[in-house]
């Protein structure tokens, strides 16, 4: 057997080693028919392209890899490397995170929109504490009310089974005298033909995804609030990129973000015209509904004014100040 020199030992140590593409795996609970999930996938795609393979995620949706509740622990502990989860289900952690959840504070996408930004300083200052990177947040559709038979009356909301998938959704259906059911989209089909839903609140878009017609004939367009789903990133995992796939990865969620909010618009309205030609009767509340909303909407605004902290508070604010110019 030949020996290496010297010589050649101390070559082969100065020679560098090359550097090992970043394999990256992702969480998101809700399926590949969803607009989110689609962009969170070409997401992926254009990090793959924009580093030239220095850098893959693999996308791992409808809950397959890691429940909804548990992407954002996983990705804090290093389990997995980024998540994507409905921003409001957070809310235990900050009340900041369900303001886009309170009826009246941002009924439309321009409005949506400003108050991420107004919020954003904020929630990235909290995601930071924890390790986390927040990437992009995209907004759902207008949450409206799926049901049995047309709404036209408030009390026909009493003891009614009521899916709600975050906590101020829970507690709007409570004031509105419902029994909320917490649901993961995915559960949605299982849901209701078991019995353990009559309703639920939620966006065109998921009404669409889940085939809300097959247990359901009514969609209330109430245009509650827009909430929207977070994609971050873990900070360990961030640091370890180069400096030049670090900067392709944010312009990539830069433009994943810019997309996203196009595609909500889009996909609302592709959504609410599905929802009628295959049977669901879309309406906007009546005068005594949009009353019991509006009465149910302002205690939970009051509610979580005596929950949010001077920051929260100031955060929302400078949006309604920006919004008002």
């Amino acid at each position: 057997m030949q020996r290496k020199t010297p010589l050649l030992l101390a070559m082969a140590c100065a020679m560098p080693f090359a550097a090992q593409a970043a394999e990256w795996t992702m969480a998101t609970p809700y399926g590949d028919a969803s607009f989110h999930t689609q962009n969170t996938k070409q997401f992926a795609e254009d990090v793959d392209e924009a580093t030239d393979g220095e850098l893959t995620i693999t996308v791992h949706s409808g809950g397959a890899l890691v429940s909804h509740g548990e992407i954002k622990p996983s990705v804090r502990r290093g389990t997995i490397d980024a998540g994507e989860v409905f921003l409001s289900v957070l809310s235990n952690d900050d009340p900041i995170f369900e303001v886009d959840t309170l009826p009246g504070v941002a009924g439309s996408y321009d409005d949506a929109f400003a108050l991420w930004q107004a919020t954003k300083p904020m929630i990235t200052e909290l995601f930071a504490a924890e390790g986390l990177i927040p990437l992009y947040a995209v907004a759902w559709p207008a949450q409206g009310i799926y049901t049995a038979e047309p709404l036209t009356d408030p009390a026909q909301f009493e003891g009614l089974r009521v899916r709600a998938p975050n906590i101020n959704t829970q507690r709007f259906v409570t004031l509105m005298g419902g029994s909320p059911t917490e649901t993961e989209e995915s559960d949605i089909p299982t849901a209701f033909s078991t019995g353990r839903v009559d309703a639920m609140i939620t966006s065109s878009s998921t009404g669409n995804a889940m085939t809300a017609w097959d247990y359901v004939s009514a969609y209330t367009d109430a245009n509650l609030w827009l909430p929207k789903n977070i994609v971050f990133i873990s900070q360990r995992s961030f640091d370890r990129l180069d400096e030049e796939t670090q900067q392709a990865l944010m312009e990539a969620a830069a433009r994943a973000e810019e997309r996203g909010w196009a595609a909500s618009r889009e996909d609302n309205d592709a959504s609410l015209a599905a929802l009628e030609e295959n049977g669901i009767s879309v309406s906007q509340p009546n005068e005594a509904v949009s009353a019991a909303l509006q009465e149910a909407g302002d205690a939970l605004y009051q509610d979580w004014l005596d929950r949010a902290d001077e920051e929260a508070e100031q955060a929302l604010e400078a949006y309604r100040a920006q919004r008002d110019e």
